[in-house]
């Protein structure tokens, strides 16, 4: 990574050095790493080192991070089955089961879709986004399940980031999410407009925040609710992203009071899992994230034609869902 300089907004003044960092890198970094880099003098302010993470930063303040080169690991190939949907010279379509993590990552070197796709293709990948990250153009949350485009040549890969950094506003990207949810939300359809960011207090991973953060947006359709109109016990959720932040979709869910069943995170850690209640208090949700990406269309990168797919519901969805539906019928 280049040197990059980071200046202190007057919305950020007061902040925590580490915290602030953190949001100014993006996604794809952690706390704990950024802590590292600071306290091994990769941070600087006026050309000395700031090692306290704890710092308050002040308006104004210009630092300039250079962080030490990341360990690099070799990815090996495995033999683990992959569902795949389509596939061509430049791209494939995958269903991604719950579980499974899409690349390798520090403590997690092995057992990814990533040492999958090695296995099935070589070195027909893309490395547009890394030689550990070979052919990802996306990602799925390790417990979230549906469809995945992996890219195998570069300039698929380029074409296809692009229409994944436009987020279907310029009519080219399609993605669809169904979600299981705790509830349900008020009004039945709309939008959640909130910037995520790391939670001020709480050791959950992200959430909504007041100042700072990203600017998210998720438009969600309820399809289905289960019990009384007015407090359904559950409910069928379409949703659809017009960001892509990570943990998006659960953040937001979360903030509307209707969490994803079986998220272990999202409020961390009750109401999600165990019994239902109520009317539905012999079903009893699975341990096991009920979010899925659905359905996915884009513009080919080579022969320009627009490609739509589908993934049916993994086994543990449909069958909570049919539980639902025969205790409500």
């Amino acid at each position: 990574m280049e040197p990059r300089q980071f200046i202190v907004t007057p919305e950020a003044a007061g902040q925590r050095l580490d915290v602030w960092l953190l949001e100014m890198l993006g996604e794809g970094h952690s706390r704990a790493e950024v802590q590292r880099w600071i306290k091994a003098g990769a941070l600087s302010l006026n050309s000395l080192p700031s090692y306290n993470p704890a710092k308050k930063v002040r308006e104004g303040e210009i630092f300039t991070l250079t962080p030490p080169p990341a360990p690099t690991y070799p990815v090996v190939a495995e033999n683990i089955p992959l569902s795949i949907v389509y596939e061509d010279a430049t791209l494939l379509i995958i269903n991604k089961p719950v579980g499974l993590t899409v690349h390798p990552a520090p403590g997690n070197r092995s057992g990814t879709l990533v040492n999958a796709l090695l296995h099935h293709c070589g070195a027909a990948l893309s490395t547009e986004n890394g030689t550990d990250r070979p052919g990802i153009v996306h990602r799925l949350d390790k417990d979230t399940s549906g469809l995945l485009v992996v890219a195998k040549t570069a300039a698929a890969h380029r074409h296809l980031a692009k229409q994944f950094a436009a987020h279907g506003r310029d009519g080219r990207l399609h993605r669809r999410y169904l979600a299981l949810v705790r509830g349900g939300p008020r009004p039945s359809n709309g939008t959640v407009v909130g910037n995520i960011g790391r939670h001020p207090s709480l050791r959950i991973p992200r959430a909504v925040v007041k100042e700072g953060g990203k600017a998210a947006i998720t438009h969600y359709t309820t399809l289905q609710t289960f019990g009384p109109a007015l407090q359904p016990v559950a409910s069928l959720l379409q949703l659809q992203l017009e960001t892509g932040r990570t943990h998006q979709i659960r953040v937001h869910l979360a903030h509307l009071g209707c969490p994803v069943l079986g998220d272990p995170l999202y409020p961390a850690p009750r109401g999600n899992l165990g019994p239902l209640g109520g009317a539905a208090a012999g079903i009893v949700v699975p341990p096991t994230q009920m979010l899925h990406a659905a359905e996915l269309g884009f513009v080919h990168p080579v022969t320009s034609q627009k490609m739509l797919f589908s993934a049916p519901l993994p086994a543990a969805m449909q069958c909570l869902l049919d539980d639902l539906n025969i205790c409500f019928k």
